[in-house]
């Protein structure tokens, strides 16, 4: 990772205490800082934390829902770059540098994928297989993107991106919201592929049906809905092509805008950390 580039790694959690020795310790050395954002642990998570991690900064968001938690931590963090990471194991720290590479290429938004080319997930079920294929045909549709994973949540953005994404959403539809917004707001998005575990501990939080409901009433709801204020969205092209490119840490299946335009330097022009 580029010394001159700052990366905060954001860590929602809840009750993770079991999990987080299995996480923290693979957060590659160079990040700027790790933000682990607290919903009310019971288990001793957060002094666990502290213990394997002492520069760890720990917040504590106010509302309850994943949304909440992730824009408490992209309200704290202060680096150029924001990573979003599982505290239960399931997203690898080691893929870390492949997403800042993809930021650093010339992309606004690095979205994940379970199922790009080099993908996959050892922690999804035959219903739930199909539940995310279909949600993405659904929101492919509607949307005209070419998306291959929408309910994942291991994304880097550049920071001043925020405000652009789905700030204003407490709950867990944060995340596909964010998604399909980041290309409704014209950013560049580059899907990188992922490996998702299962959780190394605890029970998941979600489940299914409950969850496909959720999914399903954010995605419609986004169609119908304007986007919200701020309104500073760039336009982007009618179509998205996939773009293989062989990086320093593997494949990445990369749909973004017509290639010439995508492959323009960006200027990093982040807020520099304090």
């Amino acid at each position: 990772m580029r010394s001159d580039v700052s990366v905060s790694v954001v860590i929602p959690a809840l009750n993770e205490a079991a999990s987080l020795p299995h996480v923290l310790p693979r957060i590659p050395r160079n990040v700027f800082e790790v933000i682990l954002v607290d919903g009310a642990s019971t288990d001793g998570t957060i002094e666990v934390a502290q213990r394997l991690m002492p520069s760890i900064r720990v917040v504590r968001q106010d509302r309850p829902g994943k949304g909440a938690a992730l824009r408490a931590g992209f309200e704290a963090a202060r680096g150029d770059i924001v990573v979003h990471l599982d505290a239960d194991g399931s997203t690898d720290p080691g893929e870390i540098p492949a997403f800042i590479d993809t930021l650093l290429a010339g992309a606004d938004f690095a979205k994940g994928s379970r199922f790009a080319v080099g993908g996959r997930t050892d922690d999804i079920t035959p219903l739930r297989r199909l539940g995310n294929w279909s949600f993405v045909a659904l929101a492919n549709i509607l949307f005209g993107s070419k998306y291959t994973d929408i309910t994942y949540g291991y994304n880097a953005v550049w920071r001043r991106h925020h405000e652009l994404l789905a700030p204003e959403i407490d709950g867990w539809a944060h995340e596909i919201v964010a998604n399909i917004r980041a290309y409704r707001r014209g950013l560049r998005v580059v899907e990188v592929a992922s490996i998702e575990a299962p959780r190394v501990a605890g029970e998941a939080k979600l489940r299914t049906f409950s969850a496909g409901w959720t999914i399903l009433k954010a995605i419609v709801g986004e169609f119908f809905n304007p986007l919200p204020a701020p309104a500073r969205a760039v336009q982007h092209a009618s179509t998205m092509v996939a773009v293989p490119v062989v990086a320093e840490h593997g494949l990445i299946a990369i749909p973004v805008r017509p290639y010439e335009e995508y492959s323009a330097p960006l200027v990093a022009d982040g807020e520099r950390a304090a």
